[in-house]
């Protein structure tokens, strides 16, 4: 177990399937995290946990080991399938159950595998990962004899849910693109009950090796069919989604990518206008525009860590209607549950793009003009890159450089600021830079490469987000 320490990360367990992450391990952790769960529940009814999966070629056997590892740990299952994490996030409520497993890997290569956990309602992140890790460690204890595994349908019950306070609008031509991930199983009955919205869905077809482009729409690359499909149907949106579901990528009508951070400065505007003085939580990767918006908008900017698990925690914690990432994760408090739902999400940018004559890119013309890099994810080690950050911020430090440690280092000179953060999901090491004009992108670039290079990290190539 000792060697596969890296795999349990901050808020979540990943890792190489059937190597790192394999049926004997995965069923070991049911049994660990139905004991765990059972400790800190308060109620007296039967334990309920609820898992399902996403469309990777080991998700499957994967599912069936975990399942069977949850009840020899005494926890009635409710197997949901195949179906976006948000979907699961969904049955958690619908089922009231204890918690619940997502067997998902996520935007990782198709290799790879991992579980997402929630329990009482709340992600399982940080020490309660590690503390799985430990109790893992010292040996699995089954009960007497194991609790019962029943198949549980959500998705009508989901999609239901994400239409119901749908506002129409003004006709919308739209595309979405699943990348041929577990969305697939949800988007083309979503968009065909959307009132006034026509358009098409692109790879809904599920399949775990991702054969016409992996399903990360924080990559440029992995939009061009997006943007190819929109020209020939003449869409005014297209809207992307990750492999699991909880992540959402955006395009105007010109094709230029909206990133989740300006996506929230209009759900923010709106909220705020109903709720003016609440807290808007943004991720240490977010625009200062974004911060600079809400404060304009009458809210409360909060800068925080980044993690889904992250947000959401905080959010609870300041009673905020609006959270999210730089990288596309959004929750909606409003209206909503509070966990990042990419189809969710869809639904409401589509709402808000039809509620009025402009368009995307029109609704976001008054912002001054910025320039920034895309998220740039820089290859290190897991058993290296904590180190190379924190000798990096005691740099810094000593220097006298400006910058805020929330969550790695975000340092703020006379040309904008840069970010370097560790990766949780990752071997590597993230990165961000924005400034106010192109010249001084480049001074904030090459600041940044001298810091990375006293590392021994090459700066990668990269193009003007």
């Amino acid at each position: 177990m000792s060697d596969l320490a890296h795999i349990f990360r901050e808020y979540d367990i990943r890792g190489v399937a059937g190597s790192e992450l394999s049926e004997g391990f995965v069923h070991d952790l049911g049994i660990v995290f139905a004991d765990h769960v059972q400790a800190l529940r308060s109620r007296s009814e039967a334990m309920r946990i609820v898992i399902g999966r996403d469309g990777r070629h080991s998700s499957p056997e994967l599912a069936k080991a975990l399942a069977t590892g949850l009840a020899a740990g005494g926890a009635e299952v409710i197997d949901c399938g195949l179906l976006p994490t948000p979907a699961l996030y969904f049955a958690n409520y619908h089922f009231e159950a204890d918690a619940a497993i997502m067997l998902t890997g996520s935007h990782n290569p198709p290799e790879y595998n991992g579980l997402k956990m929630v329990r009482d309602g709340r992600s399982v992140y940080g020490q309660e990962i590690q503390a799985l890790r430990q109790r893992l460690q010292a040996g699995v204890s089954p009960q007497a004899s194991a609790a019962e595994i029943r198949t549980g349908r959500v998705l009508e019950r989901y999609l239901q849910r994400i239409l119901s306070d749908y506002r129409p609008g003004r006709s919308i031509q739209v595309v979405l693109d699943c990348g041929n991930g577990a969305t697939g199983v949800v988007a083309p009955e979503m968009l065909n009950r959307l009132p006034g919205v026509a358009g098409e869905v692109l790879y809904a077809e599920v399949d775990g090796d991702f054969p016409n482009h992996h399903p990360d729409p924080t990559i440029p690359a992995n939009l061009r069919a997006l943007w190819h499909h929109m020209q020939e149907t003449d869409a005014e949106l297209g809207i992307a989604f990750d492999g699991d579901g909880d992540r959402i990528g955006a395009l105007d009508e010109h094709g230029k990518i909206i990133w989740g951070d300006r996506l929230m400065i209009l759900f923010a505007r709106q909220i705020l206008a109903q709720q003016p003085g609440t807290t808007i939580i943004g991720d240490v990767k977010c625009s200062q525009l974004l911060f600079d918006a809400v404060a304009e908008a009458g809210g409360q900017p909060l800068m925080w860590k980044t993690g889904h698990s992250l947000v959401k925690t905080k959010m609870r914690e300041t009673a905020a209607p609006l959270g999210g990432e730089m990288s596309g994760h959004l929750f909606f408090a409003d209206r909503y549950l509070g966990y990042d739902d990419a189809l969710y999400a869809a639904v409401r940018l589509i709402e808000l793009v039809s509620s009025g004559p402009e368009t995307l890119s029109e609704r976001l013309r008054s912002l001054p003009e910025s320039f920034s890099s895309p998220e740039l994810r820089l290859d290190c080690p897991d058993a290296r890159k904590f180190q190379v950050m924190e000798r990096i911020r005691a740099r810094l430090e000593a220097e006298g450089a400006e910058f805020s440690a929330i969550d790695g280092v975000r340092v703020r000179t006379e040309q904008g600021w840069w970010l370097l953060r560790v990766s949780n999901t990752q071997p590597a090491l993230v990165a961000r830079m924005e400034a106010t004009s192109r010249d001084d992108l480049q001074v904030l670039a090459r600041a940044l490469a001298v810091v990375l290079e006293g590392e021994g990290i090459v700066m990668p190539e990269w193009q003007e987000a």
